[in-house]
């Protein structure tokens, strides 16, 4: 019998959650005055349930890019519903999206790409080709691991944790056929394999063994050449968490997953009975909505 597979993902926003299926998304954020308000909208068609949705590696380029428009959008209109100024489509312009999602992937890029790159090529002892990629990988890890660290320790970004926390119960439980309320959603864990979290760390192993075989360029290549190789690492580690996440309850996969459920502890915190009502709503209105058409999607979400 074929192994059934899921297609829902998200993350967590200011006081809330958003959850993507295969053909819609929604955003649940608790407003000042208690009330859970909700925002849903269909997904881009060409890209989830086209062609492209069906060729591996281009994929993966394709629906990351469009989750972290959707993310940052979703983002935006979260804070506005939380001073309670929120407006009707208020954060949900194309426009702002793709805008958003650059200067996010432009940050990204320097701080965990280029940033490793260039403190590795500026060092002034000799390395052979190994130890440079592996130096670069782990600088590239600490940032990554140290850059959590940090702003988890803000208690807002502590709060929005926690709503990361709600919503990856809330998908576990869903998966695993459980009752979506409250008291059966608390039992199940805040780690899921289809986290961004575990994404990240997938990039930055798949990057030594990309880079690796590229030798010791000189600096303005080196930097050139971590830029051109980004679709390439992203692709990979995108069909990776793919296949991981299908077969996580296989005993073999367990080590190799280890890691990035692990590293989970500083994305997640436990929830709150409040915030994993405000997952419950998210996750509820997509299966509402758009649920079964879902449940026949193959692709999987990059972010539960």
């Amino acid at each position: 019998m074929k192994e059934r597979e899921f297609n829902y993902g998200g993350q967590a926003v200011i006081e809330g959650v958003m959850v993507r299926g295969g053909s819609r998304m929604a955003v649940a954020v608790r407003a000042p005055s208690g009330e859970i308000v909700v925002h849903t909208e269909p997904l881009n068609p060409a890209l989830y349930q086209g062609p492209i949705s069906r060729i591996p590696f281009l994929r993966g380029l394709t629906m990351l890019w469009d989750a972290l428009g959707l993310g940052l959008k979703a983002l935006m209109w979260s804070a506005d519903v939380a001073v309670g100024e929120e407006e009707t489509g208020k954060g949900f312009s194309e426009a702002m999206g793709w805008v958003s999602g650059a200067v996010g992937l432009v940050v990204g890029i320097g701080l965990f790409m280029v940033l490793p790159s260039l403190l590795v090529g500026l060092l002034p002892i000799p390395l052979t080709p190994l130890a440079d990629n592996l130096l670069e990988g782990l600088i590239r890890l600490a940032i990554m691991v140290g850059y959590i660290w940090i702003i988890g320790r803000l208690p807002d970004i502590a709060r929005v944790f926690a709503y990361h926390g709600a919503e990856h119960k809330t998908i576990n439980a869903y998966e695993d056929g459980a009752p979506l309320t409250v008291e059966a959603v608390q039992s199940y864990p805040t780690a899921h394999t289809r986290c961004g979290t575990a994404f990240l760390l997938t990039v930055v192993a798949v990057s030594i063994l990309v880079l690796a075989p590229l030798g010791q360029p000189s600096l303005p290549m080196r930097v050139i050449s971590r830029v051109l190789a980004i679709p390439l690492i992203a692709g990979i580690s995108y069909e990776w968490l793919r296949f991981s996440a299908r077969h996580a309850h296989r005993p073999w996969m367990r080590p190799l997953i280890g890691p990035s459920l692990a590293l989970q502890r500083l994305t997640t915190r436990e929830p709150d009975d409040g915030m994993v009502e405000v997952a419950i709503r998210a996750l509820e209105t997509v299966l509402a909505e758009g649920g079964e058409n879902d449940r026949r999607m193959e692709e999987q979400a990059v972010e539960p």
